[in-house]
């Protein structure tokens, strides 16, 4: 492992490890907060002896053309900001990344934003954004020797980790909330061999468990409390600045659950900034449900300095998290580059991911707090119109199809959700119609559904 070219320092005391001797809850002996890694000589990369940005921007192009599967990972291909394997050779990776940025002419257009794109990262190779970060922490698991790896999970990080272990012949262990995770992605932790444990409790149940397991058995965890975790999933950040020609959008709009990822771009677009390649940070703003909001009100009652658990309820699943383990990190990130956390109703999210359906995108309910919380913040006047948005899509619409179905339907909010909404939701329903097998049957919908 290359410790001698990155370490781990605790965000509360900080308490400075290498990285094999990280407890394997990955809390700090010291204080009990979590890790990051870092690269300590890039502090005295100052002036002449920075990275040749120039040169680094060009070879990361390059390697999109090539055959190599390290250098058609959009992880891997950024491997010089990412020394955290003794050999690269080792990396684990399904070619993850390289997710495409969309235009959203018309949310762009309702809301009066003339820049507003979408980064898709449930276009990755199980669906959502865990793979960014599962290569690089599978990665790590495998060179340290591990044969088991595990999590706890609503959804997405089960599909990602049992991907990733049967890709490095690792076995995988998930334990998740009884009823509370949407088939879609279960079925794919089933599909890849994952040993899988549905526990009677929620999510930050399952998640304590695992860390008594992790402290009895050599099993490597792989939760977002892995700070390799969140090596990977930094390099969406790096996509994004390329993207705009290395100048970086004027915001970014991330879900939050566990808090991860919005955590893991503030430290991608950081570095981007320290190194010169950028000369600038976005905004980064949190965008929680109603219904499990502990980030929202930490920010707003204690100013980020302390966080209350909430008993999490809400139909986006991947953001069901009352105690997000990440929490501190992500307020760091809203709070050095000026950005917001704020919540939004069922109704809101509901709504949302339909009008992103009618921009030919689909994505999970998770995803669509995103565009939900922006209408919030124009609404609000933070946001101008002049301004470059990116609104990161967490998870693939198919992860969960039966709560598409159900809006569409008109089974899905009930009559409080849906009161004071009801007109804009009937106007983003397409149930399908069960009709006679004749063409003017056809015919006379077609015209009820005319313009």
């Amino acid at each position: 492992m290359s410790d001698n070219l990155h370490q781990l320092r605790c965000i509360g005391c900080g308490a400075q490890i290498k990285g094999a001797e990280a407890q394997p809850d990955f809390r700090c002996a010291v204080c009990g907060e979590l890790f990051e890694v870092e690269f300590p000589g890039w502090r005295a990369r100052k002036g002449p002896d920075r990275p040749n940005a120039g040169a680094l921007k060009w070879l990361w192009r390059e390697r999109r053309a090539s055959p190599e599967a390290l250098d058609q990972s959009g992880v891997w291909r950024f491997r010089e900001l990412l020394p955290i394997l003794d050999s690269f050779g080792d990396a684990v990776t399904l070619r993850e990344g390289n997710t495409p940025l969309y235009h959203l002419p018309r949310a762009a257009k309702a809301l009066g934003i003339d820049q507003l794109f979408a980064k898709h990262q449930g276009m990755n190779p199980t669906g959502s954004f865990k793979d960014t970060g599962m290569t690089a922490a599978l990665s790590v698991a495998r060179e340290r020797g591990f044969e088991w790896v595990a999590c706890a999970s609503t959804g997405n990080t089960s599909a990602s980790m049992a991907a990733y272990a049967a890709r490095a012949g690792l076995r995988s262990l998930v334990l998740i909330p009884d009823g509370k995770i949407a088939w879609g992605k279960l079925s794919q932790a089933m599909d890849y061999g994952a040993v899988t444990c549905q526990l009677k409790t929620d999510f930050d149940g399952c998640l304590r468990l695992l860390t008594q397991i992790v402290k009895e058995a050599p099993i490597y965890l792989l939760n977002s409390v892995n700070p390799y975790r969140l090596e990977g999933q930094k390099t969406p950040a790096f996509e994004i600045a390329e993207a705009f020609d290395w100048n970086v959008p004027d915001h970014v709009i991330v879900p939050g659950g566990n808090l991860g990822n919005s955590s893991a771009l503030g430290k991608g677009f950081r570095e981007l900034c320290e190194l010169g390649l950028t000369a600038r940070m976005p905004r980064i703003s949190v965008i929680q449900a109603a219904g499990a909001n502990p980030l929202v009100r930490s920010l707003e009652d204690k100013g980020g300095t302390a966080l209350e658990p909430v008993e999490a309820h809400t139909r986006a699943t991947a953001i069901r998290i009352g105690n997000p383990a990440s929490w501190r990190k992500a307020a760091r990130a809203i709070q050095e580059t000026g950005g917001w956390c704020l919540d939004v109703s069922e109704a809101e999210i509901a709504i949302a991911k339909a009008e992103i359906g009618t921009e030919g995108l689909g994505c999970e309910p998770a995803s669509a707090v995103t565009l939900a919380g922006l209408k919030k913040l124009r609404a609000r006047r933070v946001i101008a119109s002049g301004e470059t948005v990116v609104l990161v899509l967490t998870g693939h619409t198919l992860k969960d199809a039966d709560y598409t179905i159900d809006f569409h339907r008109g089974t899905l909010l009930n009559d409080e959700e849906r009161a004071g909404v009801e007109n804009e939701i009937a106007a983003l329903r397409r149930n399908a119609v069960v009709m006679e097998a004749t063409a003017p049957a056809v015919l006379a919908a077609l015209k009820g559904n005319a313009g």
